[in-house]
């Protein structure tokens, strides 16, 4: 569903942000969002979750950037979001990994009805703190548009200050950058699959839709696909997506005991086993650790079709799992690994050569895809910068994530220390978190 491409810098020079809201839809969200949703809303609806706000880039004073009564505008507008009847139909009859109806007719008679909780805003110390709680079904869903509304609002903030000529040619430049990148990847050849995972720290939703169909036309068969469901039905292209932290962070706060901490990840893929009846079968390792997850893992799950890398050391990553799969009897040339973690053309081009023809290679390019305007106003005021909306608690009990890198680490510093014990994490490399 192609139309003619929306001049960009002319809607941001007219200021006219009631015709362009943030979050648009509820399917303005990533795929993996819903699919998560699902299995949770089969398995573990009770469950009451608490959701926050993160800032990682301490030197972006969010609450001196961003006006407080526009952000309380934006969140309101998401509550009163509801599935339309077009994207009801959309989710229900469109055949997603080739299975048509993944998504059951009781979860999508509650989704239809959802509305997503009440929010907690304050600013404390430059920063907003922006806490959702409830039902972890509902509540799961504020991530990605808590998310983006705030990204682009620190986008429009800066943007005010510039002019209209300003305007166009920053966008030519940003649509240059990106043009260029895909002219580099295409020298990757025809086997380069890649795919847009950039809804959650994108520059605006104009702006991912226009990167999208870039890709489209530059990269053609290679490009798979985009999380963004809302982009995904109207592109008429493939919605990505499998699971994330948030599973494994919640089922972990749950357990009772230390035995029962450690089977948690394991707990989280039978769970999605038995939800998607083999299909979607992408193990996300590095939740609390990639090297002990691989280890500890039951048997069953060497038979899965790959495995997602978004932490530490990319290529070290992969490397061990293709160690493990041949000690574990199977062949890694058939097996998927899908790198996802800040990556830009150099990082894709390297962890390509290397390791294309060993594995089936792919990507999930973030937001140096959707976001990169470094360098592009005075003082970089719109380099993007790494924020994260993560589960903080579970049923009252706090959230762990550690992750390869310690610098992505959450949690309690003592809750931390103990999952380090529990799952025989040793020491880590330090790597920088830029987005």
């Amino acid at each position: 569903m192609n139309g003619p491409l929306i001049d960009i810098a002319t809607r941001v020079w007219n200021h006219k942000w009631k015709i362009d809201p943030i979050v648009r839809s509820l399917i303005d969200t990533d795929f993996y969002k819903l699919l998560m949703c699902q299995s949770v809303f089969r398995n573990r609806p009770d469950v009451n979750v608490a959701f926050s706000l993160i800032n990682r880039s301490k030197s972006i004073r969010l609450a001196e950037l961003i006006d407080e009564g526009e952000l309380r505008e934006q969140l309101d507008h998401v509550r009163g979001l509801s599935l339309t009847r077009g994207e009801s139909t959309w989710l229900r009859g469109n055949t997603f990994y080739g299975k048509r109806q993944m998504f059951r007719p009781d979860f999508m008679g509650f989704l239809e009805g959802v509305r997503l909780p009440p929010y907690h805003l304050e600013k404390v110390d430059g920063q907003y703190e922006l806490t959702f709680e409830g039902p972890w079904p509902q509540v799961m869903l504020w991530e990605i548009p808590a998310l983006t509304i705030i990204m682009e609002l620190r986008s429009r903030a800066v943007l005010r200050d510039l002019g209209r000529f300003e305007l166009q040619i920053l966008y030519a430049r940003a649509m240059t950058r990106v043009w260029e990148k895909i002219e580099a990847l295409r020298t990757l050849g025809p086997d380069l699959r890649i795919a847009d995972f950039g809804t959650r720290r994108r520059h605006s939703f104009l702006w991912q839709d226009w990167c999208v169909q870039a890709m489209i036309e530059g990269l053609g068969e290679r490009f798979t696909g985009t999380s963004n469901c809302l982009i995904a039905q109207r592109r008429d292209i493939e919605a990505i997506g499998t699971n994330a932290h948030e599973l494994p962070m919640v089922y972990a706060a749950l357990a009772d005991t230390e035995e029962e901490l450690r089977r948690a990840p394991y707990r989280v893929l039978a769970d999605w086993h038995e939800e998607h009846e083999g299909n979607l079968r992408v193990m996300l390792p590095d939740t609390y650790g990639t090297p002990g997850f691989l280890e500890g893992a039951p048997d069953w799950l060497a038979g899965w079709t790959g495995i997602r890398i978004d932490s530490g050391d990319p290529a070290a990553m992969a490397e061990y799992a293709i160690d493990w799969w041949t000690r574990r009897g199977e062949d890694p040339s058939r097996k998927l690994v899908i790198f996802s973690d800040g990556l830009d053309v150099a990082a894709i081009t390297d962890l390509f050569q290397r390791f294309h023809g060993r594995v089936k290679v792919s990507f999930g390019w973030g937001t140096l895809l959707t976001n990169d305007f470094r360098g592009l106003v005075a003082g970089d005021r719109l380099a993007p910068f790494s924020l994260v909306c993560k589960a903080a608690a579970a049923n009252g009990r706090p959230t762990v994530k550690l992750s390869d890198n310690p610098e992505k680490a959450t949690g309690p510093a003592d809750e931390i220390a103990r999952y380090k014990r529990v799952f025989e994490v040793g020491e880590q490399q330090r790597r920088q978190v830029a987005v």
